[in-house]
């Protein structure tokens, strides 16, 4: 049976054209894997089939009382809103119910007889549905999902505007789960997900009995839950049987046979008007040559495939710093109240050192207080000698009205137009990316923007938070080429060990200094 059907989808953004005539179908307990370079239009797609975007062109329906789940790495978390309320939030029907029976409460009161039947009848349905649906039990669903997802630790009163970016991503999903929907839709789920709980997700997943549409860049786990993929390329939409590894295996084929044909037939067609143009002239071969030219203008060109633009990250290096790179005695960070104990940590030249740990504990606190962005609450920070660093943060401002060139420029006041161009180009975006507003661009495109800031200034020592989030599969391999290559210090927090792999000198487990564990 169709849960959702997608009939001639068309799409762009100004004149930048996302699909083109895609069409999809979703069946009962598919679980699919939707997956794509960056800026290929997953999450687009995914704000058209739930109706927060209208296509251009196109037809999206659904079948009838089909309930809806969809993680949205940018949903608002209105301020004032505790994790608790977030929670609750995902049973606003029954709420609405219970608001209605009360109003009926309060209108038999006054009612007269004629209706009052009516009423009843009207109150007993309801009473029977948020029975059924256990409305009076949901506190204490809150509090079980809360404990599995370890939210009760955070607190379960803490204002969500206050949360870090993993933390914000379970408070997301717990909602979603405890909505209990029909089709679960899942953009990016395991960013900022520690590994803990990307395998609780992974085990949910795997026996989640109703369809899913998971958009993810990590293979692994992309691997281990779902039986069909949809890769979205050049704007369009071809479906496959199987994991991500079959998928690759069937498009590396039907790509090399794509090749072969063009290959051939550029060569006949060569050939063709080679003897077209020798012999159209001749009065004894010049039917032969009008015979060729009709079989030159019936032909079926073939396009030749349209390579997407790969990255080339090659950090600029400054001079060699001194002997120690990092040193802190009895550093505690935190805001309000301190997240770690006294930390003694040390980094020398040439180190390249891992953070890793769950969400909230402390990684990026510790990367603030180390570049004096966040005050320590109590002992010092020492930087070594001559110290050019690069940062690269979690998340771009949202909101972001520049163009891409225009946000380089701002970096780089000195480039000429051919140079900032040349330079995103180099990251693996187009001229359609370069000319957009940074806002429209994708996770991932937004983070290719903010390497291109990062490998154009010269420096001797990285920190990087979390850069592998929304980055393609080609983007996180040339990444991790030319951070091995980097000659300064990387201090690098990552949740994926396939990433750090090779990279990492020296891998630190956060839990050891961290109170919030």
């Amino acid at each position: 049976m169709s849960i959702l059907n997608v009939e001639h989808l068309s799409h762009g953004f100004g004149d930048r054209a996302i699909f083109k005539d895609v069409s999809f179908r979703l069946l009962k307990g598919e679980h699919i894997g939707l997956i794509g370079a960056n800026g290929e239009g997953k999450s687009t797609f995914m704000s058209i089939i739930t109706g927060k975007l209208m296509p251009d062109e196109g037809k999206v329906e659904w079948a009838k009382n089909v309930k809806v789940g969809y993680l949205d790495q940018h949903a608002v978390l209105a301020k004032g809103m505790t994790i608790r309320d977030v929670l609750k939030s995902a049973f606003a029907d029954l709420f609405a119910m219970e608001e209605k029976m009360n109003s009926i409460c309060d209108a038999m009161a006054a009612g007269t007889a004629e209706n009052m039947d009516e009423m009843m009848e009207e109150l007993g349905v309801i009473q029977e549905l948020l029975m059924a649906h256990d409305f009076y039990i949901i506190d204490s669903k809150v509090d079980e999902v809360g404990r599995a997802l370890g939210l009760e630790d955070i607190g379960m009163d803490k204002d969500v505007t206050e949360l870090s970016g993993g933390q914000r991503t379970k408070v997301l999903l717990a909602k979603l789960l405890l909505a209990k929907p029909d089709i679960l839709l899942l953009d990016e789920p395991t960013n900022y997900l520690d590994a803990v709980h990307i395998e609780w997700l992974k085990r949910y997943l795997l026996e989640y009995e109703n369809a899913f549409i998971l958009i993810s860049h990590d293979i692994p786990f992309l691997n281990s839950v779902v039986n069909l993929i949809y890769h979205m390329e050049n704007q369009e939409l071809n479906r496959y049987v199987g994991d991500y590894d079959k998928f690759m295996e069937v498009y590396e084929m039907k790509k090399a046979q794509r090749e072969a044909a063009y290959n051939r037939q550029q060569k006949e067609i060569a050939e063709l008007e080679d003897f077209v143009a020798r012999n159209k002239a001749r009065v004894a071969t010049r039917n032969m040559a009008m015979s060729r030219q009709k079989k030159l203008d019936k032909m079926d060109i073939i396009e030749k495939a349209v390579e997407k633009p790969k990255p080339e990250f090659n950090f600029q290096e400054a001079r060699t710093p001194g002997r120690y790179i990092i040193q802190t005695k009895g550093l505690v960070i935190g805001y309000d109240e301190p997240l770690s104990r006294p930390l003694d940590f040390t980094m020398e030249r040439g180190e390249k050192v891992v953070l890793f740990g769950a969400n909230g504990i402390g990684k990026t606190t510790l990367l603030k207080s180390i570049l004096g962005l966040v005050p320590a609450l109590s002992g010092e920070v020492e930087l070594g000698d001559y110290l050019e660093i690069g940062y690269f943060e979690q998340e771009m401002a949202p909101g972001n009205r520049n163009t891409c060139i225009e946000e380089i420029w701002k970096e780089f006041p000195g480039y000429t137009q051919y140079q900032v161009r040349s330079a995103l180009a180099k990251c693996g975006l187009t001229t359609k990316h370069i000319e957009s507003q940074v806002q429209v661009l994708s996770g991932g495109e937004q983070a290719k923007v903010r390497l291109c800031k990062l490998i154009n200034r010269a420096s001797n020592v990285l920190l990087l938070d979390e850069p592998t989030n929304h980055l393609d599969v080609d983007a996180k391999d040339e990444l991790k080429r030319a951070l091995k290559e980097y000659k300064g210090s990387i201090l690098l927090i990552c949740h994926e060990p396939e990433f750090y792999d090779g990279l990492a000198t020296r891998v630190v487990d956060c839990s050891e200094w961290s109170l919030r564990v």
